[in-house]
């Protein structure tokens, strides 16, 4: 299953804290059933392509909405198709070594 990591940046905004714009982008994925992991710089989501696609759109859409003058959002897909990845497997991956 693809894992995807997306970082957003809202500029021009009221606030210098991003923490208001981590939590809308969370409830968005969990009203999507999609499994995350927040990270210290951004956030890895599991999914369908399709459905994380769609929902880094309305992460970045939402950001604009909000009031932002100016919004950079960043995304990594990771999709292997040699053998299923998972997001809690990767995670173990890395803290074991």
């Amino acid at each position: 299953m693809p894992l995807m990591e997306i970082s957003v940046i809202p500029v021009g905004t009221d606030s210098e804290s991003f923490s208001g714009d981590v939590e809308k982008a969370v409830s968005l994925i969990e009203q999507n059933g999609l499994n995350y992991q927040v990270t210290a710089t951004s956030t890895i989501i599991e999914g369908d392509i399709d459905k994380l696609m769609d929902v880094a759109q309305v992460i970045h859409m939402n950001e604009l909405e909000n009031k932002a003058k100016r919004v950079v959002t960043t995304i990594k897909i990771d999709d292997r198709v040699d053998k299923p990845i998972r997001l809690k497997d990767q995670a173990m991956k890395v803290s074991n070594s």
